[in-house]
């Protein structure tokens, strides 16, 4: 077991969007494989035919591009274990059914819907195990000639996984250390349904694992109830000693009060909880994603590897390469997390901040074509370096800079109010003289010669440069003034304030 390869899966339902728990989950499994040179697999869990959502799993795919986390077997890359959808591996489990069956190790079911729920209002908690398996209608209390001609007959059956009471079940959480549960309180599970000829998730994630030579489960703590019987099953078909490691992670919590994250909290706080914007093809809702709201992909995946772990320092930005090289399991939390999506979007800022300006200004063309702009593309990038540090997402900063691409068509009425004196015209007007006057209209020589001109006349230089401001932006706010008068250039800053002059004397 020591010298094993480290292979991992990730393996989701295509029932839907993708949910940031399932990201997070899948995350940790790169993180892990990447660190011991194992592998990462896509597994697509497709057995449940009525859940199916077209659509959903070239969604799981999407996301996980644009995340950056790339997969070395699977849905989409292929490899020698395939095929990686479930639903095209139904003889390979009508095989271990059969095994099953043949073992006395599970039995058929015939039991309608209706008859179980008659039986579960007739005994209290009931559920389908050793102390009412031999009540109901299914192999063990039919004769061999009943059960035959009842599924010659095309009655739809199920089969069952035959759990003996009694038994301690040991289940090793690489998490959570030794989990110990009593057989007893298992039901018998369904493990295969004739309606679809196709398993439960129960089988067919045995069957897959155990063919795939997966060497570590690492999943939701959601799953834990499920492991023993996994366990279970496992000793069943004699895979004891190539049964993989458990590690079941922390739920990921309500950024308030108490109970799992979901949908709703989003949608009341105002947070995506899907990695990409997701369109519902049966309800018509369209549901936030976090690529479409303007997370950075790096982002998403630093601010998750920390909900539920840490490297064990206070370092909190980690590129993908340092939360591989740093990741470990012994670092997991045993409790629930709390999903700060505010911190998310405080990794998003520092993100911008760290990111080229080039790279920032690809991201803000867009932004700006929206708003008929086209600018040059160095103007772009100068504006994006004087202003990202006063955004949290690049489309931010069409409010926080328009003005260095669309002159002001209106003024600010509480900064006029407050910036805007008696003298202010007559002050910008010479203003203009000094600035019209001016050659080399560069930042330092600009700043100079204004300055020179506002100590000899005796001007208060806040007033001069508030009022300024207000010409050329229209209000107060913006970076360092001559940065602003540069960029825009001479003609322009003179045009603005001559335009504010006449609106506002």
């Amino acid at each position: 077991m020591t010298n094993r390869r480290v292979r991992v899966r990730f393996a989701p339902s295509p029932t839907g969007a993708l949910h940031i728990g399932g990201v997070r989950t899948a995350l940790y499994n790169y993180l892990f494989a990447r660190q011991n040179d194992g592998d990462f697999l896509l597994r697509i869990e497709d057995t449940d035919s009525n859940r199916f959502v077209p659509g959903a799993e070239e969604y799981i795919v999407e996301s996980f591009k644009w995340l950056g986390l790339s997969f070395d077997e699977g849905v989409g890359v292929g490899g020698k274990n395939g095929p990686y959808r479930q639903s095209e591996r139904r003889d390979i489990y009508k095989q271990y059914v059969n095994i099953l069956l043949e073992s006395n190790k599970a039995y058929i079911a015939f039991d309608t819907p209706e008859e179980l729920e008659k039986k579960r209002t007739e005994i209290a908690n009931f559920q389908y195990d050793a102390s009412t398996r031999m009540k109901m209608r299914n192999s063990l209390t039919l004769s061999k000639e009943d059960v035959s001609a009842l599924i010659a007959s095309g009655t739809n059956y199920v089969v069952r996984f035959k759990i003996e009471p009694g038994e301690e079940i040991h289940v090793n959480d690489l998490i959570r250390g030794e989990v110990v549960i009593n057989s007893s309180i298992l039901d018998d599970k369904v493990l295969y349904k004739s309606a679809d000829e196709l398993p439960t998730y129960h089988l067919a994630n045995i069957v897959d694992d155990h063919l795939m030579d997966i060497s570590h489960v690492i999943r939701g703590e959601e799953w834990l109830p499920s492991a023993p019987l996994h366990v279970l099953l496992y000793r069943a078909f004699g895979w004891e000693n190539t049964m993989p490691a458990f590690a079941h992670l922390p739920l990921l919590l309500k950024p308030e009060g108490n109970g799992k994250l979901s949908k709703r909290d989003g949608d009341r706080l105002g947070f995506p909880v899907f990695p990409l914007e997701w369109h519902d093809p049966k309800s018509g809702e369209v549901s936030s994603g976090y690529r479409e709201s303007g997370y950075l992909p790096e982002a998403v995946v630093n601010f998750l590897a920390l909900l539920g772990w840490n490297p064990g320092n206070d370092q909190e930005l980690m590129s993908l390469e340092e939360l591989t090289r740093l990741f470990s399991l012994e670092h997991c939390s045993k409790s629930g997390a709390k999903f700060d999506y505010k911190k998310g979007i405080w990794f998003n800022h520092e993100y911008i901040l760290m990111k080229p300006d080039e790279e920032i200004a690809k991201l803000f063309v867009p932004v700006l074509e929206e708003h008929g702009v086209d600018a040059p593309f160095d103007k772009v990038i100068t504006v994006v370096g004087m202003m990202k540090n006063r955004v949290s997402f690049v489309r931010e900063l069409w409010d926080a800079a328009s003005f260095f691409f669309v002159a002001p068509l209106a003024y600010d009425e509480k900064t006029v109010q407050k910036r805007w004196k008696e003298d202010s015209s007559q002050c910008m007007t010479e203003l203009m003289q000094v600035l019209a006057g001016i050659d080399d209209f560069g930042i330092e020589n600009q700043e100079k010669i204004v300055m020179d001109w506002i100590a000899s006349k005796g001007y208060h230089t806040g007033n001069i440069m508030n009022a300024f401001r207000l010409t050329l932006v229209g209000e107060g706010k913006g970076p360092h003034m001559f940065d602003i008068s540069w960029l825009l250039g001479k003609e322009e800053t003179l045009s603005r304030m001559q335009r504010a002059i006449e609106i506002l004397k």
